[in-house]
């Protein structure tokens, strides 16, 4: 199954993540198949950007987001 989630590529305690399409055998950091956006936590608001169309395109052709990336999804108007 294709999976929308998170990628951490941020340092020790300094988290920032990608917002990556990947199969959901493969390991959190390890090989995706398109990466989609970015997600910031640490800014005041957090900072999301993700290809809107992009993600309507890989849900459309049965992606599955993780709860987490839902919530953004949300946040970014792409899905209600």
């Amino acid at each position: 199954m294709v999976k929308i989630r998170l990628k951490r590529i941020g340092a020790h305690k300094k988290p920032f993540y990608r917002v990556v399409v990947a199969d959901s055998r493969t390991p959190r950091d390890g090989r995706f198949i398109e990466e989609i956006g970015t997600y910031d936590p640490l800014k005041d608001p957090a900072e999301i950007k993700i290809d809107a169309e992009r993600a309507q395109n890989w849900l459309d052709n049965g992606a599955q987001p993780t709860e987490t990336v839902r919530s953004l999804l949300k946040k970014s108007g792409i899905i209600k």
